[in-house]
């Protein structure tokens, strides 16, 4: 049962998410932490670090490791979890697949008309507005800590977004660069 919810909740998260892979995240952060619990907020930022980190999509690397982590929570040994990762990876990447057979055929067909172009700029804000809502999801204790609890952690974290924000968007800083390089200062700093 709980590889049908998997291979349901991942294929609808693939359907819906538009903006490529960090429009994603919210919307699995939505299925895994939120609706089944199947992750814990710490597990779901643990993912999104990995994810990133990995090669590969972030979309992609998000499923596979939620796919894992369900079966494995849910109390299945390992070669059941490995299962788990493939439905949840196989379920992401299936309604991508199938909508653009359709659309690149639609695309050539109606590519000159009014109403496709009037969709496609009316798409654009949608996108930003997801990006944006994950975004703002990041911005949790369990991310940045609390001034009154765990100062430290939180002026160390507040610190590198802002450093990383400035390198990739006013320096233009390549974003795997900067990753390194928060990446490092937040182990130094923060253990």
């Amino acid at each position: 049962m709980l590889f049908l919810y998997l291979f349901t909740s991942f294929f609808l998260v693939g359907l819906f998410s538009f903006g490529g892979s960090y429009g994603m995240l919210s919307l699995i952060q939505g299925v895994v932490v939120q609706h089944y619990h199947w992750l814990s907020t710490a597990e779901f930022t643990d993912m999104v670090a990995l994810s990133q980190a990995a090669p590969g999509p972030v979309g992609l690397n998000a499923a596979a490791y939620c796919g894992f982590t369900a079966v494995q929570n849910g109390g299945y040994g390992y070669l059941a979890s490995i299962l788990g990762s493939l439905t949840a990876t196989v379920a992401v990447c299936l309604p991508t697949v199938i909508l653009m057979i359709l659309i690149s055929r639609l695309y050539l067909k109606y590519m000159g008309t009014p109403a496709a172009r009037s969709f496609l700029s009316g798409l654009r804000p949608a996108i930003v507005g997801v990006l944006c809502a994950m975004a703002l999801l990041l911005f949790s204790p369990d991310n940045f800590g609390t001034p009154s609890q765990t100062p430290w952690q939180f002026w160390i974290s507040c610190f590198l977004f802002v450093a990383t924000l400035i390198g990739t968007g006013v320096m233009k800083i390549n974003p795997m660069r900067m990753l390194c390089y928060s990446a490092i200062a937040g182990l130094v700093l923060l253990y």
